[in-house]
């Protein structure tokens, strides 16, 4: 992974804006994409040499005010902010503050507050992973789900390995390719490039999964954006269409919690079926 992803971003931004976006003329013989680094530096108020700085990673801790002028003159949206954040973060040194257990040992454990949780949640498909995507704990509705699938047949199931390395995932994932960015990109924002635990598992998928892996980690990095609809073939249910919640748990064990949801009555039928679920029983409350 790149140790300079925050002055990647901040150059990628800056060529994909046009000068007219930010009421500049366009100009003739320009030779950037985008602003040049003098119109960005002009728009926010920070001189050209700093921004070089930055853009080149031999300046890792610029303050939230030059990060809120330069969001302001990138025309940043509101996600696009959090991750400029969270890239600053990680470019100081500073992410073990914002996630204290972020070099610890990824966890193992599952406490027994979340044990109940899923067993609460059954038989809905839900499933306990840690920052590394390792399978922990879920519910005997997530088995039936993805069980025919081979998700679970390694004696420690990981979500990226199966997904990388696994030929069964490419016929699992109609989608396989955006799946592969998504998951990619999570480990990459979740991470610390000083953590051992990642790098070790990435040094790992590079040599397992070859360019499929390695292109997408080279690839700049943005903000997770989970699919709205994750389409999944499963052998005995037919195509499923599903829907994600993820609950994020204690930071200082980076444990995350996904409960999968139908996104069509005809998958809701069919969940149902494989789960064994009695609709029905929910009641609501009406004025």
């Amino acid at each position: 992974m790149s140790d300079n992803e925050l002055g990647t971003f901040l150059r990628l931004r800056r060529e994909a804006l046009k000068p007219t976006e930010v009421g500049l003329p366009e100009g003739s013989r320009r030779r950037t994409p985008g602003l040049r680094r003098s119109e960005l530096s002009m728009l926010a108020g920070i001189s050209v040499e700093y921004l070089t700085r930055l853009e080149q990673g031999r300046d890792r801790h610029p303050s939230a005010q030059v990060l809120g002028a330069l969001a302001d003159a990138l025309r940043l949206s509101t996600d696009d902010r959090v991750h400029l954040r969270h890239l600053a973060k990680k470019s100081s040194g500073g992410l073990g503050a914002l996630c204290p257990g972020a070099l610890a040992p990824p966890s193992k454990s599952v406490r027994p507050t979340v044990r109940v949780l899923l067993e609460r949640l059954e038989p809905a498909p839900a499933v306990l992973l840690n920052r590394l995507g390792d399978v922990l704990a879920y519910t005997t509705g997530y088995e039936r789900l993805v069980r025919p699938l081979g998700l679970l047949d390694a004696e420690r199931p990981n979500i990226l390995r199966f997904t990388f390395t696994d030929s069964r995932a490419r016929a699992a994932y109609p989608d396989w390719g955006r799946i592969a960015d998504e998951l990619v990109m999570d480990l990459r924002y979740r991470s610390d490039c000083t953590d051992p635990h990642i790098a070790g598992f990435v040094d790992e998928l590079m040599v397992l999964a070859g360019p499929a892996f390695s292109d997408r980690l080279a690839m700049p990095t943005r903000p997770p954006a989970p699919l709205p609809v994750e389409r999944l073939a499963h052998p005995e249910a037919g195509e499923l269409r599903l829907s994600r919640e993820v609950l994020e748990l204690n930071e200082t064990d980076g444990q995350r919690l996904i409960v999968h949801l139908p996104a069509d009555d005809a998958t809701s039928a069919a969940l149902d079926h494989l789960t064994g679920r009695q609709p029905g029983a929910l009641r609501v409350v009406t004025a």
